[in-house]
């Protein structure tokens, strides 16, 4: 038996990642810019055994479904071929934040799956390879490898799709406070949402302003420029939803508690408060805020109707193997 551990964190995404060039590789429609979310996290361990007969799948303590399972095994038998191996594999997955509610459960699940797959099946890849490796499993596992604030390069094959670090984790002090509207797994997935934004008039709209929109961020980031970075990261959040709203069927996954919470944070920054909003695909808010104003924040998300509690994360170090 051969075997290894590796933790990841899940990421946000300042600028989205929506809609593929190639569905099958994950080549995205356009490039994105991330923060790895260091207090959260999905532990990953992979067992291949000769004695297995099938690939084997545990996440939070139960066996999930045949789909869950599939899409593992199809990232297996790629890390399989690229290692030259046969052995079926135990791989057993925990993570301490909900999964499948918009907080990039499958970027940090893909991530950790990736370096602990390639270490026990024997290889050693760089981070620019595990990167595109993660990609394969979920597009924005790739961005979960590096550390930090994460830069994914489109590209427009597989060699030149990955993400890198742009700026280390002590870089910026942004707490990412997300407000938790809901806890139950989404009825429509990001893959199978990707699959739709070419069906929305406003995508072609959207990844064309892109490359501008990029610049902007990877300038206030570098700047540590609050004003500017809310500006950008908002308008980047509202143009990925109004991308699903818009899409044949429609994806809405905004509630109630989702608005409340948007215009809360408008009114806290018209009083002075440096804080903005982003919302992955799902309902709950991920309300940015440099690290001094943060209590304040939380005490004041909480008290909002239908926010259950509030997780709390600082920036995030890259993938690594458990005991390095």
């Amino acid at each position: 038996m051969k075997t290894a551990t590796a933790i990841a964190n899940p990421n946000i995404a300042f600028i989205k990642y929506w809609g593929d060039k190639d569905p099958d590789l994950r080549i995205p429609a356009n490039g994105s810019i991330s923060m790895n979310l260091g207090d959260l996290h999905t532990v990953t361990e992979v067992i291949f055994d000769a004695n297995l007969e099938r690939d084997e799948l545990i996440l939070d303590g139960r066996v999930p479904g045949e789909m869950a399972i599939e899409r593992v095994t199809r990232f297996l038998d790629h890390v399989r071929l690229l290692a030259g191996i046969s052995d079926f594999a135990r791989v057993t997955s925990e993570n301490n934040f909900p999964i499948g509610s918009g907080i990039a459960s499958s970027a940090s699940a893909f991530a950790a799956l990736s370096l602990a797959s390639a270490t026990a099946a024997g290889m050693k890849l760089d981070e620019s390879s595990l990167s595109r490796l993660a990609r394969r499993g979920s597009g924005s596992a790739c961005r979960s490898v590096p550390g930090g604030f994460v830069e994914w390069q489109a590209g427009e094959e597989d060699a030149n799709s990955f993400a890198y670090s742009i700026f280390p984790p002590d870089h910026w002090e942004l707490i990412d406070c997300i407000a938790i509207v809901s806890q139950e797994h989404k009825e429509t997935g990001s893959q199978d949402g990707h699959l739709l934004a070419e069906t929305s008039l406003l995508q072609e709209v959207r990844v064309a302003d892109a490359s501008r929109r990029l610049d902007l961020c990877r300038q206030a980031i570098l700047n540590r420029d609050f004003e500017a970075f809310a500006e950008v990261v908002e308008l980047d959040s509202n143009l990925m939803h109004a991308v699903m709203m818009t899409s044949q069927p429609k994806l809405l996954y905004w509630q109630p508690t989702t608005l409340a919470v948007i215009q809360a944070v408008g009114e806290w920054r018209k009083n002075g408060t440096p804080v903005c909003f982003t919302i992955d695909a799902g309902p709950n808010v991920h309300v940015i805020t440099p690290g001094e104003n943060s209590p304040r924040v939380i005490g004041d998300l909480i008290q909002i109707p239908g926010v259950s509690k509030v997780l709390v994360s600082r920036p995030g170090a890259a993938v690594r193997l458990v005991g390095d």
